[in-house]
């Protein structure tokens, strides 16, 4: 472990203990990291209602290769293209979450194949598994028994949720054939019904509670 490292531990792992925000991850590879604009805000909103957080109201944005990233304790990366990740990206992101960070990646469809292979630099030795149904990021706050719920079709598949662990605790989910972050968005963005949208949140603010209790 070097000093750098170990610097990071102890300066802003005092933020993560402190801080109740998250970030939206910017990346490299002409990807849209900005997509679903309304999103997060939405899902701030209903966490600090219904979970008892005190996230500010708009979500702030981070570089991926910034030290600044380790004063928020929850990232959520989404988008529809393309991935790249740096190698120094790449280290920063890996220090990130072995030292107390979280990123949910929300496939917003078509972002999947490009992200599982960035995501082979951050984690080399490390395999990424299916989330079990009895994992309590589907108990934390709201019951999903069947784990992700859908909140729109692309290509018929059953929603998924993978991630990386590290020390038994969930570090990385990846969310991809459920878009959960289009059920977060203005109901006037996609009109889905408000069944559909609560369903998306309820599952977001178990990921939000998960991330900042573990």
């Amino acid at each position: 472990m070097n000093k750098l490292y170990l610097y990071l531990i102890l300066v802003f792992g005092i933020h993560f203990c402190e801080s109740q925000n998250l970030a939206v991850l910017k990346y490299d590879g002409g990807g849209d990291w900005y997509s679903n604009p309304t999103a997060l805000k939405n899902l701030i909103a209903f966490c600090n209602t219904t979970i008892n957080t005190t996230m500010d109201a708009k979500p702030h944005s981070i570089e991926i290769g910034s030290p600044a990233i380790f004063e928020y304790p929850f990232v959520h990366m989404t988008g529809h293209g393309n991935v790249v990740f740096s190698e120094s990206d790449s280290k920063n992101l890996r220090d990130y979450l072995l030292s107390g960070g979280f990123l949910h990646i929300d496939d917003n469809y078509g972002m999947k194949p490009y992200v599982l292979e960035a995501l082979k630099t951050v984690f080399p030795d490390k395999k990424m598994t299916e989330i079990p149904l009895n994992h309590p990021i589907y108990t934390t706050e709201f019951s999903f028994p069947k784990g992700l719920p859908k909140i729109h079709e692309h290509d018929g598949l059953a929603p998924r949720a993978l991630g990386y662990f590290h020390e038994g605790k969930l570090v990385l989910l990846f969310t991809y054939e459920s878009d959960l972050g289009d059920g977060w968005e203005d109901a006037s963005v996609h009109n889905d019904p408000e069944s559909v949208r609560l369903k998306a949140l309820k599952m977001g603010a178990n990921i939000i509670k998960y991330a900042f209790e573990n």
